[in-house]
């Protein structure tokens, strides 16, 4: 049998079409990810109430910290497989994939089994209200039993991602997230297992994402055949990836400790502001959507055309993706502007939670028309393997402004779920700045990953 490709050249084309063409299954790919926790949001809320939201909001935040920090290892091993492959370098190729999985397996384990022994610690740490304290530590349990599965899926979309194919992965999710819902509301709604059950959906869900990903790539012509004599670890392209992919995992930490600094503030506000902090949270993953999808196609797509030397076409990339990811942010803060308490009535119809949401989300919104910059440029930037620039500018924004000005504005100007939801555009804004300072002096230019005399400083 006639096994199928999973390559696609970046570096040849129309940049606007393959850019939609990579982008827009990305994009669905992410929007139905975020399906996951609003799903459980949604029917957590609808059959459990204000206390399992809260718990689902915290328990996930946590988890959300360690997908990130593995994401964003995965994002060195995406740029340097699309790099290689713009060279030409299949053993490059090959033997980054091998180690890039054996580590990440091994990291899977020792990450389940510390954060199990943490995880009463870490919730009290964050404030958890008394009447969501349950609640988070079963969400956050269970979801840390299913680790393995989270960073497995994530690194085979990463690979995929680098090989140029973001058409798979939309499938595996589409049919994983189905499954989710399903069992949501089998283990919330009928069996009344709140958020444990919420958490189990998931899990399953995550894990069959990853089989799936496993089947489709051992029949296709895939590189790493998945026998155990190739988990193999190469000191050279461990560290490769280490020096792209740490600075990217710090960032992403950070970043979403920066979050949870909000949520535990809001936390102290009481259980309805807890809960439209994480409501706001939820649909804000919706709502960057478009712009996250199209700056990380920005990155994959970079990464080829810097490994193959075309500087120009990389610049291409990246312009065009700022007009297509402004012109659909645009849209949606509008929308948002329009329309908050449709919104969050969505999630719970408890009055004062809506009212909470509505003066959160009046300041926070205003991030949807930064982001489209800055996870373009970021884009740009990551792609050609300068991602240490990239983590001093997402550490910066996060312990430099979000954190200083929600503590500014939400507890010593006193000015509540409003000064807190300011603290994200501030924050982007300021990323986007150091970011365009950067871009300017041209020094991305320069490829961080293969050393190609062909590569002209246009």
């Amino acid at each position: 049998m006639r096994k199928v490709s999973i390559e696609r050249n970046l570096t040849e084309g129309n940049v606007v079409k393959l850019l939609i063409h990579f982008a827009l299954p990305f994009m669905l790919s992410n929007l139905i990810q975020s399906l996951y926790n609003v799903a459980d949001m949604l029917i957590v809320g609808n059959y459990s109430g204000t206390a399992a939201i809260s718990g689902v909001n915290i328990g996930g935040q946590v988890t959300l910290i360690l997908t990130n920090f593995i994401i964003g290892l995965t994002v060195g091993g995406t740029v340097i497989i699309g790099q290689y492959l713009g060279s030409g370098d299949r053993k490059g190729v090959k033997e980054t994939i091998s180690t890039l999985l054996t580590f990440l397996l091994v990291i899977g384990i020792a990450v389940t089994i510390i954060m199990l022994i943490l995880s009463d610690k870490i919730l009290w740490l964050l404030q958890t209200p008394e009447e969501a304290y349950q609640e988070a530590r079963d969400y956050l349990d269970v979801t840390l039993i299913g680790t393995v599965f989270i960073f497995g899926y994530n690194a085979f979309s990463a690979i995929l991602r680098g090989f140029g194919d973001s058409r798979r992965p939309l499938i595996f999710v589409s049919i994983a997230c189905t499954i989710n819902v399903v069992l949501d509301i089998l283990l919330v709604g009928i069996y009344g297992m709140a958020a444990k059950g919420a958490a189990i959906a998931t899990v399953i869900s995550q894990a069959i994402s990853m089989v799936l990903c496993i089947i489709t790539l051992k029949r296709s012509d895939f590189v790493f055949d998945f026998k155990l004599s190739s988990f193999r670890f190469i000191k050279e392209r461990f560290f490769a990836i280490l020096k792209l992919g740490i600075p990217i995992s710090i960032q992403n930490v950070i970043v979403n400790f920066s979050f949870l600094v909000l949520t535990a503030i809001a936390n102290g506000m009481g259980v309805n502001a807890s809960a439209a902090v994480g409501i706001v949270g939820k649909y804000n993953g919706f709502a960057i959507l478009p712009a996250f999808a199209v700056g990380s196609s920005v990155s994959a797509m970079v990464a080829q055309n810097m490994g193959a030397g075309a500087i120009d076409r990389a610049k291409k990339t990246f312009y065009t993706g700022f007009a297509l990811a402004f012109s659909i942010t645009f849209a949606v803060f509008i929308f948002t502007k329009i329309f908050p308490e449709q919104i969050l009535s969505l999630f719970d119809d408890d009055p004062n939670t809506i009212s909470a949401g509505v003066e959160y989300i009046r300041t926070f919104s205003y991030d949807y028309l930064v982001v489209p910059a800055s996870f373009c440029l970021n884009g740009l930037i990551t792609g050609s393997g300068h991602t240490l620039i990239s983590s001093v500018c997402g550490i910066l924004s996060s312990i430099g402004f979000r954190v200083p000005m929600a503590i500014l504005f939400g507890l010593v100007m006193q000015k509540g779920l409003w000064g807190l939801g300011l603290a994200a555009p501030i924050a982007s804004i300021a990323s986007g700045l150091i970011l365009l300072i950067y871009y300017a002096s041209g020094k991305w230019k320069k490829n961080k990953v293969i050393k190609n005399d062909n590569i002209t400083m246009m």
